[in-house]
Formats: C-alpha cells, structure tokens, sequence
C-alpha cells in the first residue's frame, strides 16, 4: 500500500465509534478482553479525572474495558493514591519483572505493562490530558473491534498551544514537525504519512504487540512506528481523529531532549537497516544550554544531559512471560 492510499484510507474519525453498545458487542462476540494503561509520573492535577472519567462510562456504565491499570514511575506527588482511590490498579515500575531490572522513562512502563495487565486489546493514553473524554479509548480501540486486519491504531488530533493572547489552536508538535518528520521523510518514508506519529495514544492487539521490542523512554513511540511498519505493514496501522488533546506544554530544553531520544531511535535503526551509517557510537549525551537572568543579566550554562534509549526485548521472548500466558517455546520467537 503506497503512503497516499493508506493516508486516506486508514484515517479514520473517534465519532464513527462512538455507538460503544456496538463495540461491546463486537468485544462479547469476538470473546475478546480491552486493558487500558495509563504511564504515570507526578501526574496528581489530571489523574483523578481521567481514570474516573473513563471508569465510570467505559466500565461501569458500558464493558467496553476489562481494567484501567496505571504504571508509575515513582511520583513524588499523590498520584499513586490518588488514581487508586478512583478505582484504577497502580502497579510501581521497579516492582514489575523485578529480575529483569528497571529504566526510568515511559516506554519502559509500556512494556512492564503487557506483563500485568490481561487484555487481549491493550490501549495506552497519557496521565497528563486536561480534555479527557470517552473517544480517548472508544476511538483507538474501535477500528481494531471493527477491522481484524488492523493491527495497531494511533492517534492524531489538534494540539492547541497557550499563548499570552490566549489559546492557539495549532502550534503544538514541535518535535514532530522539526525532528521526526524530516527524518522519516529521509530515512522512512513510509511513515510520513503520520499526522500526530509522537502522540501518546494509541492501541493494538496483544498477539502483534508482544512480538515487538520497546525503547525504555521518549523514543518509544517512534520505534514501535518503525517496527510495526516494518513487520505487520502499513496497511495493518490506522491513524484516529481524537478531535484535540490538551495537555501542559513543554520547555523547549525539554523539548530538545525529546527530539534527542526521537534522533537516538531513527538513526539506531536507521543504522541497523543499512541507510544511514555510523562510524561511531550513537551518542548518548546532550548539551543543553540553560539560561539564567539575573538583574537584566543573562547567565549562560552548559550542562551534559544523558539520554540512552535501551531497548527491551519482545515480551515474548521472557519465560516468565511465557508461562504466565501459556506461550509457546522461546524458540518459535527468535
């Protein structure tokens, strides 16, 4: 399938799955079980609503879901307690897989996750929505209830940015617009066709997700585009209009980070697939350059930051893992 084609074909609206009964339905017939995951870190101001929001439509009121599991990464705050006390499971990084060691960053709670939760549909969203509705969830897991050559879904949407003046309805995405999408269009031009390819929602079945390794931290999401795309084929990914996401923007030496681990991931596999080669080691460092005003006085300091995105294994290829869901031998995998 050529980029245009999937473009508009596999771009779909969250409203044309918003008869949840029907996806329900669609869920019983197909005996099917939806896990929905929230990665956390000092999350307190937004977790609350979002897993209260979500429960009381998606599980209490309809069976859309089976569980809302959060995995946080050891917040300092009250979001632990919180999303416990709204009726989500809360699940400390560092006590999943204990044996196999633990990374601080999102995409290792993405990948500790498909060890404790059981859905054979697994849904991811952020803990930081400030918008949190119904078609965060029913929009990503939709196409895959009603389609079963649609492996994995992602989402897209309008990311408003604050302003002096007010609220800009477009401006959000800087490091997709600046970092990932000229790289792709190099190095993987058939993913160029991603509208929100960073964005933090997204669903797939379990069966194609445990096959697939997991970067530990920002570029997660950039690594499970390229292998999905490389492994399943594009036509298995559809993109989801979520309407708008709002969420606290981020500083732009944050945002420098991001795009580090974005650029760490691509020119790994980059690298890997002969297009763009390394002499030396992908660097695991970054300069960042903080500003300081004192009395009018601009302060400049150079900082070395680390980022390393480890890669972690398909699931599938842990013996826990394995006998926890009656898996068959490590050696059908590798």
């Amino acid at each position: 399938m050529k980029v245009g084609e999937w473009f508009d074909k596999n771009r779909l609206k969250s409203s044309s799955f918003s008869n949840i009964k029907k996806l329900v339905e669609l869920k019983r017939k197909q005996k099917l079980t939806i896990s929905l995951v929230i990665p956390t870190y000092n999350e307190e101001l937004r977790i609350g609503k979002i897993v209260t929001v979500l429960k009381e439509k998606l599980l209490n009121k309809y069976k859309l879901l089976d569980e809302i599991v959060v995995v946080d990464s050891g917040s300092t705050d009250k979001t632990r307690e919180i999303a416990k006390k709204c009726g989500a499971a809360v699940y400390l990084d560092s006590d999943i897989l204990k044996k196999r060691g633990n990374y601080r960053g999102k995409g290792e709670n993405l990948w500790k996750s498909l060890y404790i939760t059981k859905g054979g549909i697994i849904c991811w969203i952020d803990g930081d929505i400030k918008n949190i509705h119904p078609r965060f969830v029913y929009g990503l897991v939709g196409p895959l209830l009603t389609n079963k050559n649609i492996y994995f879904t992602k989402a897209f949407y309008q990311r408003p940015v604050k302003k002096d003046n007010g609220t800009a309805p477009l401006g959000g995405g800087r490091t997709t617009e600046l970092c990932f999408r000229p790289l792709v269009n190099m190095f993987f031009p058939l993913l160029s066709g991603f509208i929100q390819p960073l964005s933090g929602e997204y669903a797939g079945r379990r069966k194609h997700l445990e096959r697939l390794p997991f970067f530990t931290g920002y570029g997660v999401e950039t690594g499970l585009l390229i292998d999905i795309q490389k492994k399943y084929g594009l036509k298995s990914i559809a993109q989801v209009d979520l309407v708008s996401r709002m969420h606290k923007n981020q500083s732009l030496s944050e945002l420098s980070k991001q795009a580090f681990a974005v650029l760490q991931v691509i020119s790994k596999r980059a690298n890997t697939l002969g297009k763009f080669i390394l002499v030396n080691d992908i660097r695991r460092k970054i300069r960042i350059i903080k500003r300081n005003v004192h009395d009018n006085r601009i302060d400049y300091k150079l900082i070395n930051s680390p980022i390393e995105q480890i890669q972690r294994p398909p699931i599938i290829t842990l013996e826990e893992y394995r006998e926890k869901f009656k898996k068959e031998p490590k050696w059908v995998y590798v």
